[in-house]
């Protein structure tokens, strides 16, 4: 990284986090945390090994206590921590209890659920932790257990070396972050009265495909909202030899065509625009970080945006999307069929209602006979993006250059969903800040063959420590 850019970066995003920490400090002897390190990949190799999956057989409580037993071996007792059950799924709630009781808590924010996953379609058994070439395989190794062991290991090493807290730190893990997002609602709503809320489950940094080395750090302060859709065409049917004018699946797909051909307006806030400005200097292919810069400069540039919406990483940070995921029609193979109805999963850019999308889709989908209702209810909300706080930003400095000195650091807007939107809605700041480093080849979250680079538990570890120290001391 060049000079110039470090010092536009600072200029322009960061000046007061950049202030507490040199761009070009020299690297700190790492401290040697070596049980900590052991006992954080252990933890995550348990937490891996256990099926914490919407529906039956669903085992997300036995992963809360997991991370009960070994908070409990590292110094909390079992009155500190509160482990909830809700329908199939379950929460866990600790806390270290800080010397000022006037201060507001400090939450880490996270889920132990997972997605499902089918063995026969993996590499390896999804739910048999396995580690190879560097990495730790298995479902949810890096989304997100690995970071959940990390978090709860730097906690014990903290209080096991005599630290105590001013502010009282809280420990949460929602149970179904994947799915339906319930107890994120619940946590928020009896954590509302936090100061600020460390979200393990955003954020984090990537590595150069060519090096394997740090290019940057990326922490959310702001996220889409995720919104679900039913498109729906109903008819009489009848025999399928005598075929009518109007059938229900060939209504439904010209609708779902017109919608996958459409375009939403761009868009751009200063989280994005902050991005697309600072990311493109680590953008490996020439022509999309031109488009990067061009966009960032003029959102109307129709050439940059054609061009950032043509790659799955970009698409998202330039407008709302809608996508059609699933499609269930006909009731006979030899009948014409009464029913089509489709889901259409959108990401709103923050600014809009699920109302205003919901119309705007009956009016792309082109077809009269086709409703479009909203089927998320109460499972996601609007949330506003999260303030620059000083000492936030300060602090998440202050961590990851401790391990990574003179890393750019670069805020983002979130394409995804995650648990901030319900403490940002109620009005308590949430900033998605996991200090794991990945290649984008190497992203397998949600997919096939899921894996963590091992490298990230040592750094993890002091960035966690650092972080937590100074938000709550």
């Amino acid at each position: 990284m060049s000079r110039t850019f470090a010092a536009a970066l600072c200029a322009g995003l960061l000046s007061t986090a950049c202030l507490s920490a040199p761009l070009y400090a020299k690297a700190k002897p790492a401290a040697s945390h070596t049980e900590a390190e052991a006992r954080t990949l252990a933890l995550a190799k348990q937490l891996v090994a256990i099926k914490s999956v919407e529906g039956p057989g669903n085992q997300t409580i036995v992963a809360d206590k997991a991370i009960a037993d070994a908070l409990v071996a590292g110094g909390w007792t079992r009155g500190d921590i509160d482990i909830v059950p809700m329908g199939d799924t379950a929460y866990i709630i600790a806390s270290w209890l800080g010397s000022d009781p006037k201060l507001k808590p400090l939450v880490i924010s996270g889920h132990l659920d997972v997605v499902a996953a089918d063995p026969k379609d993996w590499e390896r058994d999804p739910f048999t932790p396995v580690i190879e070439d560097g990495f730790l395989f298995g479902r949810g190794a890096s989304d997100m257990k690995l970071d959940a062991a990390s978090a709860t290991s730097a906690l014990i090493e903290l209080r096991r070396s005599g630290y105590k807290p001013r502010r009282t730190i809280v420990l949460q893990f929602s149970g179904d972050e994947e799915t339906t997002m319930k107890t994120s609602r619940v946590i928020a709503d009896r954590l509302k009265n936090a100061e600020v809320v460390i979200n393990i489950d955003g954020g984090g940094g990537a590595l150069d495909e060519k090096t394997g080395k740090p290019a940057y750090w990326s922490w959310d302060g702001a996220e889409k909202m995720y919104n679900d859709y039913t498109i729906e065409v109903t008819n009489p049917g009848g025999h399928s030899s005598a075929p009518r004018p109007e059938n229900a699946i060939v209504q439904l797909s010209t609708a779902l065509k017109n919608i996958g051909e459409y375009s939403f307006p761009v868009e751009q806030n200063p989280l994005t625009k902050a991005y697309f400005e600072n990311a493109a200097a680590f953008e490996s292919d020439p022509k999309m970080a031109a488009a990067m810069r061009a966009f960032a400069a003029d959102m109307n540039d129709k050439a940059a945006v054609a061009t950032l919406r043509s790659n799955p990483s970009y698409v998202g940070k330039v407008s709302t999307t809608c996508v059609p995921t699933q499609v269930n029609a006909g009731h006979a193979r030899n009948a014409l069929p009464q029913r089509a109805r489709a889901n259409v999963n959108c990401r709103i850019f923050p600014g809009h209602s699920r109302e205003e999308i919901r119309a705007l889709l009956e009016k792309v989908a082109g077809v009269p006979q086709a409703s479009v209702r909203d089927a998320t209810g109460d499972e996601s909300i609007a949330s506003p993006a999260s303030p620059m706080r000083a000492d936030v930003l300060a602090a998440m400095t202050k961590a990851i250059r401790a391990n990574y000195p003179g890393i750019p650091i670069i805020p983002t807007q979130a394409s995804g969903a995650s648990d901030s939107m319900y403490y940002r809605a109620l009005g308590v700041p949430s900033y998605g800040a996991s200090p794991t480093f990945i290649k984008d080849s190497d992203s397998f979250a949600h997919g096939l063959n899921e894996r963590v680079p091992l490298s990230n538990i040592a750094p993890g570890l002091r960035y966690y420590m650092s972080l937590f120290t100074d938000l709550s001391k």
